[in-house]
């Protein structure tokens, strides 16, 4: 007998629906987070058995857990899972009821479930990224009490000559106490990037992928490693404009009749791979290739709106070469194992 499971996750607790193929309900659970409560609801059912969960901060454990125990997890898009959102009763147990016969009817609007090398890069790329804003504030933190006292140095504050000029300001004991602090943060970060960008240069070497993105410009191996892990399987895309519609650079359209309105754009998908993207834009807005279009943009709309072109031009150039890069793979195996001419 077929069986599907809806869960409705959330931080501590989580609501375990168990629906049979004609829509019965067999069980209805509300259980801690962890390995044992769930599976005394689940665990008996057959290998294969599908499970819809949303899409949602703190559910990573959840997909790992199913796939450990061979079930077939679906993550369901949150925004767009209406009978959820619309539902006048609104609870726990109905959410996860509800999950479970959208799945029965094959009426789930699924997210992409990363497979798991491409959740650990995506990890370490985001732990960087992390430590280097962090490391932001802190220099940030000391110009502040430096102006506060009426003191800058236009040439910098972290090179050597800028240290030594830091270490002979006269400062109160408390504002020195900050500033040291601060220094020694950052002087401990130094050590952890220093790692992290280590093994993310390794990464980015052995991945062939890396070369043939950063053939655009304003695209280092880094941006092209977060490039990679936000995206996953590029071949996921039909064309670069779906993928430029599920990492948020289209803009919205309300349209009635024979008219449209476009808005701004959606917003929509990974917050990082838009990051990334508009990051590399402030280089590439400024080459030979991208540098027309974006004056003819900032003339007519501004400078945000303008870089925001750049980076999904930046995005569909890469879907292009990605795709090109994959489909030339694929026909080297061919070539080679084709039988030359004049051999038998």
């Amino acid at each position: 007998m077929s069986v599907y499971v809806g869960i409705d996750v959330h931080r501590k607790r989580s609501q375990v629906a168990v629906i049979d193929a004609k829509g019965e309900v067999l069980a209805n659970r509300n259980v801690p987070n962890g390995v044992e409560p769930i599976l005394k609801v689940i665990g008996g059912l057959p290998p294969g058995t599908p499970a819809a969960l949303e899409a949602a901060f703190g559910t990573g454990w959840l997909v790992e857990l199913l796939e450990d125990y061979g079930f077939d997890p679906h993550l369901v898009h949150p925004l767009r899972c209406k009978a959820i959102a619309s539902a006048r009763l609104k609870n726990d147990k109905v959410d996860a009821a509800i999950l479970g016969q959208l799945l029965r009817a094959d009426l789930l609007p699924e997210a992409w479930i990363a497979p798991p090398p491409v959740r650990q890069l995506r990890a370490l790329l985001r732990h960087r990224v992390q430590l280097v804003r962090l490391r932001t504030l802190l220099r940030n933190r000391i110009h502040a009490v430096l102006a506060d006292h009426g003191h800058d140095r236009p040439a910098g504050c972290w090179s050597g000559p800028g240290r030594a000029w830091m270490a002979s300001l006269q400062l109160p004991a408390v504002s020195r106490e900050v500033v040291d602090d601060d220094l020694a943060l950052i002087d401990a970060l130094e050590t952890v990037t220093g790692r992290l960008d280590w093994e993310i240069h390794q990464r980015a070497r052995s991945d062939p992928r890396v070369k043939v993105l950063t053939q655009l410009p304003g695209v280092g191996p880094f941006t092209a490693l977060v490039i990679l892990a936000e995206v996953g399987d590029v071949s996921r895309f039909g064309s670069a404009r779906k993928l430029a519609s599920w990492a948020g650079l289209t803009p919205t359209v309300r349209g009635s009749d024979r008219v449209a309105h476009y808005g701004h754009i959606s917003k929509q998908g990974s917050v990082w791979l838009r990051w990334v993207l508009c990051e590399a834009a402030q280089t590439a807005k400024r080459s030979p290739q991208f540098a027309a279009g974006y004056q003819a943009i900032a003339t007519r709309r501004g400078k945000k709106i303008a870089t925001t072109a750049v980076a999904r031009k930046l995005l569909t150039r890469a879907w292009h070469l990605l795709t090109d890069a994959e489909h030339a793979a694929a026909t080297q195996p061919a070539a080679a194992s084709a039988p030359q001419a004049g051999t038998r």
